[in-house]
């Protein structure tokens, strides 16, 4: 499905060959086996206070995807950092400062892009409703039309955001949507959203206790709400600080960027390569659409934040 990235999520490097080696290495557990001496070639390097740009990282050779995601040194799998417990939205005071710690700390590509970078900012403070009736009204439209039909929703509604409620949006009728440009289907999915609310099954309070598998699992269950829009949802709306979109196209060609694979990574894959980010996977997740935008694969972030904070869909396909 089209799906519209307009990113103010943002998106990250390909791997040093040093790295990328040492990940691919494979060192055999018996000190019997002779090897022949091999020369140390000495690497240069930048001043560590000295900010590395994403675009300054060199090409080194792709890895096939089972080197990272299976790699058997022991001194990397000794040296990865304790994973740290978290379930406070990235908006929680200092909530942020630990996810850029324990990413910089998990994974030496990542922190590259994270020293390239200002930190994000998840700042949306929309309630849930609002959120999802937004991000049903901006399907698969272009930006400029998504915001003049969202502007005539909201005054339909009542005339402002506080107004768009549940008994409001069942109020309309498909005629009324129709009026205002909203297609017959998409107004079948504000009134499905509407009547879930209506008769318990969601409402805004439930939906922010619920874990991360319980809430897509009752999300997906409204019509027009899939996968993807629901991770966009709880990374840019619930500020959510584990979410692995691993069916957006642009989080998986950073994914493959950054590591240097030779083919895109497909979800399972995407799960086992970024094991590394969890719990903050959301955060790493941003830095992918950065490494994107930085390479001109998608559209300029900064200029799509706002929107894609709701908007659950995009130019990109799933």
């Amino acid at each position: 499905m089209a799906r519209q990235l307009r990113s103010g999520i943002q998106s990250p490097p390909e791997p040093t060959t040093s790295i990328a080696a040492a990940i691919a290495q494979n060192p055999s557990n018996s000190s019997k086996i002779p090897f022949r001496a091999r020369k140390i070639r000495k690497l240069s390097s930048k001043p560590p206070s000295e900010k590395v740009s994403i675009l300054d990282f060199p090409k080194s050779e792709t890895l096939p995807i089972d080197a990272i995601i299976n790699p058997s040194s022991e001194s990397l799998q000794e040296s990865s950092s304790p994973i740290p417990k978290s379930l406070k939205p990235l908006t929680s005071k200092g909530e942020l400062e630990l996810a850029l710690c324990h990413l910089r700390s998990s994974d030496p590509l990542l922190a590259s892009l994270i020293n390239s970078y200002q930190p994000p900012e998840f700042d949306s403070d929309r309630p849930p409703f609002l959120s999802l009736a937004k991000s049903i009204l901006y399907q698969q439209l272009a930006t400029k039309a998504a915001k003049s039909i969202y502007t005539k929703f909201v005054s339909l509604c009542g005339g402002g955001e506080s107004s768009v409620l549940p008994d409001a949006v069942a109020s309309l009728s498909a005629q009324n949507l129709r009026q205002i440009g909203v297609s017959g289907r998409k107004a079948s999915y504000l009134h499905d959203l509407a009547s879930k609310y209506k008769i318990g099954t969601l409402s805004d309070s439930s939906i922010l206790e619920m874990d991360d598998q319980d809430l897509l699992s009752i999300l997906t269950m409204v019509k027009g709400i899939g996968v993807w829009s629901v991770h966009m949802f709880m990374i840019f709306s619930l500020h959510r600080p584990d979410v692995l979109p691993v069916g957006d196209l642009g989080v998986r060609k950073g994914v493959k960027c950054l590591y240097g694979l030779k083919e895109l990574p497909k979800p399972l894959e995407m799960e086992k390569l970024c094991e590394k980010w969890k719990p903050y996977r959301s955060v790493g997740s941003w830095y992918m659409w950065r490494l994107m935008e930085a390479k001109g694969i998608i559209p300029t972030m900064a200029v799509a934040v706002e929107e894609e904070v709701t908007a659950a869909a995009g130019a990109l396909v799933q």
